[in-house]
């Protein structure tokens, strides 16, 4: 986890531009490092650095003697890196994970290299020799990444919109700033001037096609029968092969546990690796809520299960209203949902950075996009209906639950990593008949659940607990989080104002007091940017007003069932 940043075809000091590159500096909070581009005296990168792998050669933009005309800025992690240098014998000159991408644009060009990386990632390569800038970022958008492009050519990238904000240019019109598209990338031809010129911009992989670098993978390729018995092996075996890859670093690895199915499954395989893998520590997790809150209480259960280094933060309504401007600030959304999840997510990892020594921390993202787990699933009209939703809500990732995931721990200097949406895990699952991914005898997540069924690894109980949303589960079933909330901001917005909300804000414009709050509090921090997210995150197939799963229908709490 880090952050990178570049500037092409400044119009500007570039001592001045830089001090945009500052706005990310929680990021990497272990060295940062700006760096002009020599021969191109507009164009340099800024880089802050958070050191989980190879502390010597670690600092970045990356170059090596091999290829003097490469310079790489990139903020991920690549899991096969090992794998690929063995099976190309690449002559890597570090440890760096990131070092594999030179060897790879090299031998196979831009697209290949993208494909056959089996990670997280968002990068900028520049090409000197000949003259090309590349962007790229993983197939869901796990790691962020912003353009700001001018109508003349002046290119400008980075992790977060906030540091693109402040950059200066000699246009009279505004210049666009939008969120890279995940699993694309993009070449731009660099002129002497350092302007740039867009020459190529393509999808390399899709979350439905199995990846390029599967058939280089340590797992082998898994029985392609759809009987039962076969296919929930499949999903263990690839399940736990997504957890094990992800243990390389060389700082303290922790965990995120709601108590729920998705965090106690990762949290429970990945205490199991950390034995077999003989790691010198015990595994710290996390739970985060008040004090009778059923998150607390299931997660205490599920620590004690697995025997982990268990950690809770108790956090009361009034301190979860006073950061909601403050995580505004660092998820750059509106989003209702993703913000009512931020708090508690942002709460718990300011705890981790600063009463703990993890860095890297596991979580339970991406789960439910994958396998159905939303409560609405249950009204999807057809098998089709719902694997077609499924694959959608995969692709909005970015905009919802991996912003929130990326933002609320990298504001704190964590790495954040999500073994669901481990890219073979994922094209596996999808690949499944749509029969066989659709909530069962009432229970969502039926399959994933029945995969793990009668092993032990977490309990019954909770292997079979209902959904509960993040932002709902973190305070008491009397009164969730997000009434919490509603009741303090309904104050703070006055008829009026809700009245003429379609005149203020055309774009998505706010419903409900609430959402006008978020949108006035993300407006005051990023004026005229409503555009970088399409829609509201909302259920399907039901009159759905509010994204909270506790005012659907078809809710049941536990004690109801």
């Amino acid at each position: 986890m880090c952050g990178i940043w570049a500037l092409f075809g400044s119009d500007d000091c570039l001592s001045v531009q830089c001090m945009s590159a500052m706005k990310i500096a929680h990021r990497g909070p272990d060295a940062f490092r700006f760096e002009n581009v020599n021969g191109f005296t507009n164009c340099c990168f800024g880089f802050h650095r958070l050191a989980i792998v190879d502390q010597l050669h670690g600092m970045q933009p990356l170059r090596i003697k091999k290829f003097p005309f490469l310079w790489l800025c990139y903020n991920g992690e690549i899991y096969n890196h090992y794998v690929l240098q063995k099976q190309f014998d690449f002559d890597c000159q570090t440890k760096m994970d990131g070092e594999i991408l030179l060897h790879l644009y090299n031998r196979f060009g831009i697209k290949k290299m993208a494909s056959l990386l089996d990670g997280v990632f968002a990068f900028i390569l520049l090409d000197t020799a000949n003259r090309k800038v590349h962007l790229g970022r993983d197939t869901y958008g796990v790691r962020p990444l912003f353009k700001f492009l001018t109508d003349d050519g002046m290119l400008a990238v980075c992790s977060e919109a906030k540091g693109l904000m402040d950059i200066s240019h000699g246009m009279a019109s505004p210049a666009n700033i939008f969120p890279f598209l995940p699993g694309h990338i993009e070449v731009f031809d660099l002129k002497p001037n350092g302007k740039v010129q867009s020459i190529q911009m393509e999808q390399f992989h899709c979350c439905t096609q199995e990846p390029a670098h599967a058939i280089y993978d340590t797992v082998e390729r898994v029985p392609t029968s759809f009987d039962e018995e076969t296919v929930k092996s499949n999903i263990r075996a690839l399940f736990e092969n997504a957890v094990r890859k992800r243990l390389m670093a060389h700082r303290r690895i922790g965990c995120l546990l709601s108590g729920g199915l998705d965090s106690s499954l990762v949290a429970a395989t990945l205490v199991k690796l950390g034995k077999e893998e003989k790691l010198q520590y015990p595994i710290q997790t996390f739970s985060i809520g008040s004090d009778d809150s059923p998150d607390i209480l299931a997660a205490r259960k599920m620590a004690a299960y697995i025997g982990s280094e268990h950690h809770e933060v108790n956090f009361t309504a009034e301190e979860g209203i006073q950061a909601v401007e403050e995580v505004i600030f660092h998820l750059e959304t509106y989003d209702i949902t993703t913000i009512r999840a931020s708090v508690g997510m942002y709460l718990i990892s300011k705890y981790i950075k600063e009463k703990t020594d993890s860095v890297v921390i596991f979580s339970g993202e991406g789960s439910d996009e994958l396998t159905q787990g939303y409560i609405y699933f249950h009204k999807a009209p057809t098998p089709k209906a719902a694997a077609e939703d499924s694959v959608r809500l995969l692709k909005e990732l970015y905009m919802f639950d991996n912003l929130r995931a990326d933002r609320t721990t990298a504001a704190h200097g964590l790495e954040l990593r999500v073994p669901f949406l481990d890219h073979r895990f994922t094209a596996y699952y999808l690949s499944l008949p749509e029969e066989m991914r659709i909530p069962k005898h009432g229970v969502e997540k039926h399959l994933l659940r029945d995969s793990f069924k009668g092993l032990n690894l977490i309990p019954e109980e909770i292997l079979w607990r209902r959904k509960e949303a993040f932002s709902d589960g973190v305070m008491s079933l009397k009164k969730s989080w997000y009434t919490c909330l509603q009741e303090h901001l309904e104050s703070m917005v006055n008829d009026d104002q809700m009245g003429k909300a379609h005149k203020t804000f055309p774009h998505n414009p706010p419903r409900t007091k609430e959402a006008y709050y978020y949108r006035q509090a993300f407006e005051k921090q990023y004026p005229g940017r409503a555009e970088w997210i399409s829609h509201y995150w909302m259920p399907r197939w039901i009159n759905a007003t509010d994204p909270s799963a506790r005012t659907l229908s078809i809710y049941k709490p536990e004690k109801d069932q």
